[in-house]
């Protein structure tokens, strides 16, 4: 006979707080990486070791709106939701698109897509090039953390027990001026795990670079993203010199570190990352006529 689990299911997130806070539990919103990873053979319940608390029906986790220029989009939002919702920018709806099949769309949510935290998380590097902030909520009160600082490692995130995830904020994600761009390699455009993600953002001032910022996805235990490297490109004059492109991609190739797997090798996503960020800055689409 199958082991119960004690499972929670607040009307209110409140509740749910209270909850987590007297007791560790597994959290669920959308549940499409959480039952993966503690699936059994066919027919047996799934292995979970917490007690488990859904989170996916609080309608204070589903808000999308705008604060000035900020964009706050609801954790416990699916991809599917989001896809509709005229708030949310065209490069995230496109990375939301290569995410799995329409079933899956319909249950995943952004937020579990963070504290999933794969390498291979569609929409984080789009996410970490946003400099995305999280509002973490417990019954101590509200904390705000980057993205960049929540996400330690390889489904390793920086949530206390009794927090849950309840925003992310886009800063100036709806300020007009910036080119993005978001490119995902895998076996097919859809319902396939990333062999390598790329994000990347510019903004040109009297043809000049104002702002610059990329990440990469599956090239290590985290995303990969260097503010140091896109300083170098500051104030630099568009179209950017064939050294200058040189010197970033050079300097990229350090740090991005990634592994050998069943669905790439390190070789192949190395080459095939660096060659993403060349063609984005020696792109004509963001540069003068």
């Amino acid at each position: 006979m199958a082991e119960k689990i004690t499972t929670y299911r607040f009307d209110r997130l409140d509740q749910t707080l209270s909850q987590l806070n007297k007791e560790n539990c597994s959290i669920i919103a959308g549940g499409t990486d959480v039952m993966v990873l503690h699936k059994s053979r066919r027919g047996v319940p799934p292995k979970i070791p917490n007690p488990v608390i859904f989170i996916d029906h609080l309608s204070e986790l589903k808000r999308v709106y705008q604060n000035q220029k900020d964009l706050h989009i609801g954790a416990c939002c699916t991809y599917s939701e989001l896809l509709e919702h005229p708030l949310i920018p065209l490069p995230l709806k496109n990375a939301i698109k290569t995410i799995a099949a329409p079933a899956i769309r319909n249950r995943g949510t952004l937020g579990g897509n963070i504290c999933n935290a794969s390498p291979a998380g569609d929409t984080l590097p789009l996410l970490y090039v946003y400099n995305a902030k999280l509002l973490l909520r417990s019954v101590n009160g509200d904390r705000v953390v980057a993205i960049s600082d929540f996400i330690q490692g390889v489904r390793k995130v920086g949530r206390q027990h009794n927090e849950i995830l309840t925003e992310i904020i886009l800063p100036s994600v709806l300020e007009e001026g910036s080119h993005v761009v978001f490119e995902k390699v895998g076996n097919r455009n859809a319902d396939a795990i990333a062999k390598v993600g790329f994000a990347g953002l510019i903004r040109i001032n009297d043809a000049r670079i104002e702002d610059v910022r990329f990440a990469f996805g599956t090239v290590g235990p985290t995303m990969v993203r260097s503010v140091d490297i896109e300083k170098k490109l500051l104030g630099k004059p568009i179209p950017l010199a064939d050294t200058d492109i040189a010197d970033v991609v050079a300097a990229f190739d350090k740090i991005i570190k990634p592994i050998d797997d069943q669905r790439s090798t390190a070789l192949y996503r190395k080459k095939v990352a660096l060659n993403l960020l060349r063609y984005f800055l020696s792109s004509k689409q963001y540069q003068p006529n």
